[in-house]
This record gives structure tokens, sequence and C-alpha cells, in this order.
């Protein structure tokens, strides 16, 4: 594995691989010294032409605990407010000796554009590109979900998948790059997935997706899903009225404190609720549902941390 640019690449054995890796990452946290030796000398560049918080210091966090050399690179305020290409700031990070480049980009593709060409011959990671894909964060929603699928069947999260399990994703599809690394690869582990949101908030051709498609939530929940995971409505990518109103959205596609009453009035226990953040409490969730026992959300926060570490590991080590 040279990069790690999309879900939609990773064979079963490289996502159980990887969540593996992760398993072992996270017994390092909760060691008294958070630190291993295995990225000594090595200088991983977190290159981010977006705003991101949770994925920057994630990576951030990884790569230290790691003991890489760590460059934050933030499009605003650098050289490429005054007009530099992505060609020219790559070969900037190659001239410093970048091993790695984490890239968040508004523009879809543009991982994929760094990795194909010969500007750099460091690794590349994608940490978010437009509305195409985002593999860490699916690969952390499937590290949670596969210790929580593990705990409900009784057995050990190493080396397992997801086979059986049937996970809902809700809401803003259209947008949500989320979505569709996790669609890819929580089918590639086995699970079930169906797709929950407005018709307009559906990308053209999801039909011919590997998954389910449904636009009513009630009658999805009763079913008995493992796993609801609420996506963020993403306002600022939106250039049209997609819904009526932020009220009608919250009535009929969020998850609201009458649907986490009747999960349990059904018995469905094992339902976990994920969100990848930011939340938009009283909107996508309500604050009751964010703070329940069902909740994952900040164990999705722990996890990502473990899994950028892997993933950095597995990238940079020479163990390919």
């Amino acid at each position: 594995m040279k990069h790690l640019l999309s879900t939609h690449d990773l064979s079963r054995e490289d996502a159980v691989r990887i969540l593996d890796t992760a398993e072992q990452m996270a017994a390092v946290g909760t060691r008294e010294i958070k630190k291993l030796p295995a990225l000594r000398g090595r200088t991983v560049v977190n290159l981010f032409y977006e705003d991101s918080t949770r994925t920057r210091i994630s990576f951030e966090a990884a790569a230290k605990r790691l003991s890489a050399d760590v460059i934050n690179f933030a499009a605003k305020g650098s050289s490429v407010s005054k007009g530099e290409s992505l060609k020219d700031t790559a070969q900037t990070l190659e001239a410093i000796g970048a091993d790695a480049v984490v890239l968040r980009h508004w523009a879809s593709g543009a991982p994929a554009r760094l990795a194909a060409t010969d500007w750099i011959n460091a690794a590349v990671v994608n940490a978010g590109d437009g509305t195409h894909e985002h593999p860490t964060q699916a690969l952390l929603d499937a590290f949670t979900l596969r210790r929580h699928w593990s705990r409900v069947r009784g057995i050990e999260s190493t080396g397992a998948d997801l086979d059986g399990m049937r996970v809902v994703i809700v809401g803003d599809v259209l947008h949500s790059r989320v979505a569709r690394s996790n669609l890819w690869l929580l089918r590639t582990l086995g699970a079930e997935v169906t797709l929950v949101a407005p018709p307009t908030l559906l990308p053209v051709g999801a039909d011919a997706w590997p998954c389910a498609i449904s636009f009513d939530l009630d009658e999805t929940l009763s079913t008995g899903p493992d796993a609801v995971m609420m996506l963020r409505v993403q306002a600022e990518r939106m250039n049209a009225a997609f819904f009526p109103s932020v009220a009608e959205y919250s009535r009929r596609w969020g998850f609201d404190d009458v649907r986490l009453a009747a999960l349990d009035e059904h018995g469905f226990e094992h339902t976990a609720i994920l969100h990848p953040g930011p939340m938009n409490r009283g909107f996508e969730i309500s604050s009751g549902a964010a703070d329940s026992k069902r909740a994952l959300v900040l164990e999705q926060v722990a996890n990502g941390v473990s899994v950028r570490m892997a993933v950095l590991y597995l990238l940079l080590s020479g163990d390919n």
C-alpha cells in the first residue's frame, strides 16, 4: 500500500489488516507513555485546503505518537492564498523532505491527482476531497462498529469483519464523502447498508449502489438496525433549497428523542448511534440521542487516532 486514497480500492484483507493494526495502536493509548519510536526521523505534513478540527488534530496526534516530525500547513495565510498551485506547494514539501502528505482539499480527486504525478515521492493520504471520499473516517467508523458488533456477538474484535451487521446511514448523502467511503468499506467488510435521505439529498445514480434506499426513517428504524449513522447537513456546500425548512428536515430525518425512545420500546437494545461530527444538535440529532448510552460519538473520536496511527505506520514503516 503506497497511498490511501479511497476505501473503494481496499480489499477485505487490506481493510481487516488496517483495523487489526489499529487495535494494536489503541493499546498504546492505554500506556503511561503513549508513544512508539516507529516513525522516528520521518516527516508527516498535514496539508489542509479546507477547515478542519477533528481530522487535522487526529492526524497530528497519530503522527506524534509514532514519533514522527509533524508540519501543519493550512492554505489560509500561506502562499496558496496568493495563487500558488497544488503542484508548486507539493514540490516545496518534497524539497523539505516530506515522507507523507495528509491532504484535505475542496476538489474531488485532488489527492489521487497528487499521488499519480511525479510531483512528489511521498505517501499520500486522502483526508477528505470534495464530495468524493474520506477513507480514514470510514476506517475509524468501521473500527468503532467492529468493536460494537464483536461485543454484541461475544467475540474478539481482532480479525473479525462485519458480516451480518445492518447499518443505516441517514441524512445529506448527496454532499457527504463520509457516506460514500463508509458504503464501500462497510460492504467490503460484509455489512448490509441502507441509505435514508430526502430524495433531493441522494446523488444521481445512487439506485445502482450496493445498498438499499429508503425515504422513511421511522420505517427503517422499525426493522431494528444494528447501527444508525447520522450525517451532518452540509449547508456550506448547498446552493439551492434541498428541503423546505430546518424544522421539516428535523421532523422527518433527524434522530430526535422520540425516535430514541422508540428503539427502547421495541427492545432494540443493541442499536448504536454514530455521527462523524461536527454535530448540529437539535437539527440532525437531539442532545438526548447524542449523549445517550447508545451513542458511540466519543469512541469514534478516540478511535480516529488509533486508526490514523495504523495508516501512517503501514504506509511509512516499510512493512507494506
